[in-house]
């Protein structure tokens, strides 16, 4: 059996404790898309820990950690995220490379981080990771693979068509230094040796390990708002971050994928340019209080620590984010946050053009969105730490059950902090 967790929202909305989480009860973890420009928050006996390209099932030594042939492997990050979670006495994961994922490679950082420089006023917030450079020369065909590195002729043959092209971008168009093969090569074949104990065929382990009905948890990056084809466009990352994409990235059968639980926050967050379309946005000092108080150590981006922009729960664009997720169950996270409040605004629908709607509309028309707010009373009170759903507040209880009707989608997990284990399981009352 196979269950993704996928984010309903534009990311950093608790992934990756929720994947730890059930993780306990799974026997791979897969990372199938994505690369090392956002990070995955987890906080448990060993410490606190954000995790950029490992699987969230690196923790816990019956897991067999996957990195996917959809993912951006950068194999630098790798080999120092490796060290430093054994640095702080986690044991070695179990961890198999996909012989077949693409190498993210040196030149995409310095295009990504050229091409925001060229953009200047225009450019797209990337977190110069280069992960736009990566998939545009993995569907343009001049990507290198893992297994490429284990044949050195034809990963000279593929480096040299690369250059070709990069350096004539580099020199011609961002007027910045050209690249050595020879350099690159020496680089390449150093990082072959660090990741040679864990590059294997993921695919055939993990059409194995459906035989053998072992249970597969597919972990997805960033969430619905950024993908290419169904997100808020071009406001995107380069990758699909639907479960949909799993099938691909985790070459996982979509026939076994019984299980979507979208994640999404009790309000909302976004990293990215603040030409990003964001309805629901609170700004000035109320914002200020939200972002401190929010996530695990306040708002602020996994990998860039960079503020996020914050706003209230958008049931218009959460509902949108649940349906094309194909989500068959929601965990709603950081309820906590909200308890220092007299009452919780929430987003219900956008006027757009003097019309109210609830469905979430094309990049272009969402840029006249203006949100409609509906007031509900806060609880006024710590709940941090709760495990027991039916302890919780009435008003706490009574704003779930507001916000799984208007997205319609039954939300059976609502966290209540930061730690693994701070979590309550409830009974949805969605047919």
């Amino acid at each position: 059996m196979v269950k993704a967790i996928v984010g309903a929202n534009w990311g950093d909305e608790g992934k990756g404790k929720i994947t730890d989480l059930l993780a306990e009860q799974s026997d791979v973890v897969i990372r199938f898309q994505g690369g090392a420009n956002a990070g995955h928050t987890i906080i448990n006996d060993y410490g606190r820990f954000a995790l950029h390209i490992l699987p969230s099932g690196t923790f816990y030594p019956h897991i067999t950690n996957i990195i996917g042939n959809g993912v951006a492997l950068d194999v630098k990050k790798l080999v120092e995220e490796l060290k430093s979670i054994t640095d702080q006495g986690v044991p070695a994961p179990n961890l198999i490379v996909s012989e077949r994922a693409q190498l993210l490679m040196p030149y995409h950082v310095l295009q990504d981080t050229y091409e925001e420089e060229r953009l200047g006023g225009k450019a797209f917030g990337s977190t110069k990771s280069g992960i736009a450079p990566f998939y545009s020369d993995k569907y343009a065909k001049i990507g290198i693979q893992v297994c490429d590195l284990f044949n050195e002729s034809r990963l000279r043959e593929r480096l040299t068509a690369a250059l070709a092209i990069k350096n004539v971008l580099f020199e011609h168009l961002y007027h910045k230094p050209s690249l050595d093969v020879d350099e690159l090569m020496e680089q390449l074949l150093a990082l072959r040796e660090e990741i040679r104990p864990y590059v294997g065929d993921a695919v055939g382990f993990v059409h194995d390990a459906l035989k053998a009905g072992k249970m597969i948890l597919l972990e997805g990056q960033l969430g619905s708002m950024k993908d290419p084809d169904l997100g808020i466009f071009p406001m995107t990352t380069s990758s699909h971050t639907l479960a949909g994409f799993g099938c691909v990235g985790g070459a996982v059968p979509p026939t076994a994928i019984q299980d979507v639980i979208c994640v999404t926050k009790a309000y909302s967050s976004c990293v990215g340019s603040s030409k990003e379309p964001f309805v629901s946005e609170l700004t000035g000092s109320a914002g200020d209080e939200l972002r401190r108080r929010g996530g695990d150590k306040g708002e602020f981006g996994a990998t860039t620590g960079r503020p996020r922009r914050v706003g209230w729960f958008d049931t218009v664009a959460t509902k949108y984010g649940c349906m094309v997720q194909g989500a068959t169950q929601v965990a709603l996270t950081c309820l906590d946050v909200l308890g220092y409040l007299d009452e919780i605004p929430v987003c219900t629908g956008y006027e757009i053009d003097g019309q109210i709607t609830d469905r979430f509309p094309i990049p272009a028309t969402l840029m006249r969105a203006k949100p409609v707010f509906t007031t509900l009373p806060g609880w006024k009170c710590d709940i941090r730490g709760c495990t027991d759903y039916d302890a919780l507040p009435d008003k706490a209880k009574a704003y779930v059950d507001f916000l799984e009707q208007h997205i319609q989608a039954p939300i059976t997990l609502v966290s209540t902090g930061p730690k693994r284990h701070e979590i309550t399981h409830r009974t949805p009352k969605l047919p």
